[in-house]
């Protein structure tokens, strides 16, 4: 599990930060779980918090911040990539971070744009699939998945980086949910600034992107953020155009 402490920003935001960072240079990735780093000219095998292909960010003498892990016997590696830079922008692809994110903005009406109160729980199952949020506010319901996004062309942000079964079937679900009368949110938080817009990624994934305007088509709100990104931190900023 990641280490990181959450603070309540005065204006609203929230703002995860992660304890313990080092910066270090990618070499290569022999596999999707695995990294070689170079940490003052040592080579050291790192953990990689993110499963997605990340072609266009991890590439051989890039910059990237390591988070250092606290002693643990179950863990091989002692470091994990966070986030790396993708010319002079800082790209955050740990995974594990948007959920967090969104949970706690939203928790604490930091998401302005959406009054789901307070109920909310996460990992609830549904169906076959088990989203990440589900809120009961009032006389409101209905669930929320969450999707991180570190793919970016030209300004825009695409997802997904890689054909996404899971994610279809996703969002499949929440059109099904949305018939039986849940008011359900996809929300893309894009782990870096300097977004103009979102698209859905149709190349790489046309399913997915079929799936995404039919659901929006039945009125399941698609919303994407993006972020401010430092090498110990990060915080959901602004709404961001999303382009179906």
């Amino acid at each position: 599990m990641f280490l990181i402490m959450r603070t309540y920003h005065k204006q609203g935001f929230i703002i995860l930060k992660y304890k313990k960072v080092v910066p270090a240079i990618f070499l290569e990735r022999p596999n999707r779980f695995l990294a070689e780093v170079l940490i003052d000219e040592k080579r050291e095998i790192v953990h990689v918090r993110n499963s997605g292909r990340c072609k266009e960010i991890l590439i051989p003498g890039t910059r990237i911040y390591l988070e250092k892990i606290v002693k643990n016997e179950k863990r091989k590696t002692r470091y994990s990539l966070i986030s790396a830079y993708k010319g002079s922008q800082l790209i955050n692809i740990d995974s594990q971070i948007p959920n967090q994110l969104a949970y706690d903005a939203l928790r604490n009406n930091a998401l302005l744009a959406i009054d789901v109160g307070e109920n909310i729980k996460r990992e609830v199952k549904y169906n076959s699939s088990r989203f990440d949020l589900m809120y009961n506010n009032h006389n409101k319901r209905g669930f929320i998945e969450i999707k991180g996004v570190t793919l970016e062309k030209n300004g825009t942000a695409f997802f997904p980086d890689a054909p996404t079964i899971r994610g279809k079937k996703h969002v499949d679900e929440l059109i099904l949910a949305s018939k039986k009368g849940y008011e359900n949110y996809i929300i893309f938080i894009i782990q870096m600034k300097g977004i103009s817009c979102f698209r859905p990624n149709d190349k790489m994934d046309p399913g997915f992107g079929i799936s995404l305007r039919k659901a929006n088509s039945v009125n399941v709100k698609i919303m994407a953020y993006d972020c401010f990104v430092t090498d110990d931190c990060i915080q959901i900023d602004k709404p961001i155009k999303v382009m179906l």
